[in-house]
């Protein structure tokens, strides 16, 4: 704390409250005024404006403290301002950035704590940072510590007020060195959706030039150019050097002094110009000697001239000066009303009226905002907009055309995006030149909720992107690199090291691992399947055994003294007389094999034990036959031999390989790798012969410790030959053999679409190794934030789903194939059709027969029955 070396008396503080100006009118004024050196325009304002007051009559004396050190003490500025021995101190140090923050906290600190009056004109806006050492006023300091903010801190606020009005998502903010705008980095586009960048420019054109590529690098194409008349037209001329304008480009140039921008020989070129413009005519020709800066010159004096007259107006000052010794600490007096005195009048500024304020003051200063469209190299156009005038926090505006006529003008955001074709994701028309699938319809929906607009192509590789032994990166990849485009636009896997170059959405689709391509097993059909599940040796054998069977049968029925031929009259009486001729054996043994069954056996034992043992062989024969028969038919149709990676690797016959240079060959390579690491890390431990014998013991084992799995599968295929593209695997898959074959690994999108084109074609076994999909961005890229809040959104709107259903779904493209489990639920016509075919051979030979017996039964001549002489003769009674 600071002491007082004595107390002050009411009377020794000046501003008592009695007007004694007709008592003393000798009374003088004292002013002390601090400048800094960098801003001589405001010494010379407020010298005018005191003069002003003074040649108008009001007794005043004023001198400037006009600082250049930043590292001020407060007991050294304490000195120099009770040196002047004022009654009214004005403050014009104007920034609170890094360079002056402590002086102005310094100059503010020490007036609070000698209640000096003081009209404070530093740059500042109502926040605690800005108004450092007066953030808090107790009792009636608020009476006599007055602050006004400045035009030339406030005209800045048009680059918040026109992010606004034209609902810009980005936003870079170019100055020069008359412009102070660091302290309000943080300020400036609070709450506001606008994503800025703010940089200082030198005089030249090429720096320029080089500030603005930095802008541009981190996506930013709606440009605030703020400074002079000659700082804007660097703006116009490298905005047509490097042909920054069109749609793609968006130049608001904000200035504070007088004068319009020039550009020789733009053409096709249009800009947002913001500038203030004078609300009293009646005082033209009496600005000052300010030149473009009238805005500021003006200000300081009106300000300091109206402050002395109103003071001179409202109170009298006693003609005691305050008396204290640094540091020391005065205490404010209710009288000292600096703020009273302010406003009993109104401040109208050839700019616009004063506004003083117990928190913060302000300029109504009135910006006016107009559209120059530089049409030709001599022509210019020049379209008024309308105004808005700044009133602190809120400001007014007024439109012409409203305030969507401001929101044509924002640059477009403008993207150029890499794809590569991979259907369904993404399909390419070679007439039109133009992409379709679930990715384009993907980045539309984005580019509806991000509003911005882009440019496709193909990447010029076909690859996704992977690393060489150069460490250059190649594919979409690699073009996000080397920074020719801004996003990646397919169905990419994230992958760490792709991680460590470019940054990655969140995923847009679902994890995705490598799968399996096959032929469908060739399953012909064949109307007489039925015959092939016996082989052909052993259907000859069951005819033979027929045969043989039949005939021996006719020999014993022939030879055997017991059967009916041989005794006829014994069976005579009999119901069955059954001769077993051969033909009757043949059709005895026939029947025996069908559910009829073949009738009357033989009557002779031995014919009977021949009918009984074909009677078991026809069993056991027809029992296999119809379990087979049906085994058959079941298995030929669900045959399937491999079924995953791991039946893959256990067998020869088929052989299997990725695409070259792919995230499924770069997988095998680097598990194969892993496992030849870790053989390595065990063979090192078990042959290191610091090991004594019982650690020896612990890593003997009698099985291979480490399994090497994958560098057998990445050896076999490397045997195999990798395909070099895609579609040259999926002919290998279509030209080879079921069983002798060759199996495609790929990314299971590719052969899910593929198997859903083309019916040859299954997937065969459970993905591995998956991993999700998403878009990737350059590396710290905005974009990334951006993208993924846009996925998420139209994820909860499930609109992800829908386009899943229509390229996949609903595709054009697919079609349609058998369905194996409608496949499974029975016969097909196909493979048992032979028995039909067997029917009618038998109707067809059965009519044939038919005609034939009938022919001949009607043909034949009746043969002459030989009489005997005894049967011709009557027989005696």
């Amino acid at each position: 704390m600071w002491s007082s070396p004595r107390s002050l008396s009411p009377a020794s503080r000046g501003w008592n409250g009695v007007n004694r100006s007709s008592e003393d009118p000798s009374w003088e004024l004292v002013s002390a005024v601090i400048t800094e050196k960098a801003f001589p325009i405001a010494k010379e304002a407020i010298e005018r404006g005191l003069s002003r007051a003074k040649n108008d009559g009001k007794n005043i004396k004023w001198s400037f403290i006009e600082l250049t050190n930043v590292e001020l003490d407060h007991k050294k500025l304490c000195s120099m301002i009770m040196e002047k021995k004022p009654s009214l101190v004005i403050n014009t140090v104007r920034t609170p950035g890094s360079n002056y923050y402590k002086l102005t906290m310094t100059i503010k600190e020490v007036l609070k704590n000698l209640g000096m009056p003081t009209l404070d004109l530093s740059y500042g806006i109502s926040d605690e940072y800005s108004m450092s050492g007066w953030s808090t006023k107790k009792g009636d300091q608020g009476n006599y510590l007055i602050h006004v903010t400045p035009p030339g801190d406030s005209y800045t606020q048009a680059v918040r007020e026109l992010s606004l009005k034209m609902d810009l998502a980005t936003a870079g903010i170019l100055y020069d060195k008359t412009v102070l705008i660091d302290h309000k980095y943080a300020r400036l586009l609070e709450n506001v959706p606008t994503r800025h960048i703010m940089r200082e420019v030198g005089e030249s054109a090429a720096d320029f030039w080089n500030k603005t590529q930095v802008i541009q690098s981190t996506d930013v194409s709606n440009y605030f150019v703020v400074g002079s008349i000659s700082h804007l037209s660097n703006a116009l001329e490298v905005a047509k050097k490097y042909d920054l304008r069109q749609r793609h480009h968006c130049w608001v140039l904000v200035t504070k002094q007088e004068g319009e921008p020039s550009c020789d020989g733009c053409t096709n070129l249009e800009a947002l110009f913001v500038h203030p413009v004078k609300v009293d005519d009646t005082r033209v020709g009496k600005e000052g000697p300010y030149g473009a800066d009238k805005l500021d010159g003006l200000f300081y004096e009106e300000i300091s001239e109206y402050t002395v007259k109103r003071i001179f107006a409202t109170e009298k000052y006693s003609k005691e000066p305050i008396v204290a010794t640094c540091p020391g600490v005065g205490s404010a007096r209710p009288n000292n009303n600096l703020y009273a005195a302010l406003n009993s009048a109104k401040l109208k500024g050839i700019y616009g009226d004063v506004v003083f304020d117990m928190k913060v003051g302000y300029q109504q200063i009135r910006m006016k905002v107009e559209h120059l469209n530089f049409t030709t190299a001599k022509n210019r156009d020049t379209q008024d907009k309308g105004y808005f005038t700044y009133q602190g926090d809120a400001n007014v505006a007024v439109w012409k055309e409203g305030q969507s006529s401001l929101e044509q003008y924002g640059a477009v955001t403008f993207y150029k995006v890499v794809t590569i074709v991979q259907p369904p994701f993404v399909y390419r028309n070679n007439e039109t030149k133009k992409f379709r699938g679930y990715c384009i319809d993907l980045i539309d929906e984005i580019k509806k909720i991000l509003k911005f607009e882009y440019e496709i192509y193909e990447v010029a590789d076909s690859h996704f992107g992977s690393k060489n032994k150069e460490g250059t990166w190649s594919g979409l990849i690699g073009d996000l690199v080397q920074k020719k485009a801004d996003i990646a636009l397919g169905p990419i896997a994230v992958m760490a090291e792709r991680e460590t170059v470019v940054d990655f959405t969140v995923p847009y689709y679902d994890l995705v691992g490598l799968s399996i391509l096959m032929k469908k097993p060739e399953v012909k059909p064949s109307l007489f399947k039925f015959l092939t599940v016996l082989e052909t040796n052993v259907w000859g054998c069951i005819l033979a055994a027929y045969f043989f069977t039949s005939f021996l049968m006719f020999i014993f029925d022939r030879l055997s003294p017991y059967s009916y031929r041989n005794n006829k009259e014994k069976y005579k009486d009999d119901d069955e007389k059954r001769e077993f001729t051969l033909k009757e054996c043949l059709w005895f043994c026939m029947t025996s094999l069908t559910p009829q069954g073949g009738g009357e056996a033989p009557r002779n034992l031995s014919g009977r034990l021949v009918a009984a043992t074909w009677w078991l062989f026809g069993f056991i024969i027809i029992a296999s036959y119809t379990a087979n028969l049906a085994a058959f038919l079941t298995v030929s149709r669900l045959e399937s031999p491999i079924e995953s990676l791991d039946d893959l690797s256990k067998q020869y016959k088929v052989k299997y390989a990725p695409q070259k240079d792919t995230t499924a060959s770069t997988y095998f390579q680097r598990m194969a790798n892993i496992e030849e690491k870790f053989y390595e890390i065990w063979k090192n431990m078990s042959l290191d012969d610091s090991l004594t014998d019982d650690q020896r013991a612990e890593l003997a084992v009698w099985d291979y410790p480490v399994s090497d799995k994958f560098t057998k599968i990445w050896w076999t295929m490397q045997e195999a030959n990798l395909p070099e593209s895609f579609e040259a695997g999926v002919q290998r898959v279509k030209d080879s053999l079921t069983s002798e074959g060759f199996a495609f690994i790929a990314d299971a999108t590719q052969i899910k679409y593929a198997t859903m084109t083309n019916c040859d074609l299954t997937q065969i076994g459970s993905e591995f190794s998956r991993k999700p999909l998403a878009l990737a961005v350059q590396q710290n890229s905005p974009l990334r934030d951006q993208l993924s809040s846009a996925i998420l959104k139209l994820l909860n709107q499930r609109r992800l789903e829908s386009l899943k259903e229509t390229w996949w779904n609903q595709n054009s493209e697919k079609k349609e194939c058998d369905e194996e489990g409608k496949n499974n639920d029975g016969i097909s016509i196909k493979n048992i059709g032979g028995v039909f075919i067997v029917i009618f051979i038998g109707v067809v030979m059965a009519c044939i027969t038919l005609v034939f017996e009938y022919f001949w039964y009607k043909n034949k001549k009746p043969r002459s029955k030989v009489v005997s002489v005894k049967e011709h003769m009557p027989q005696k009674r």
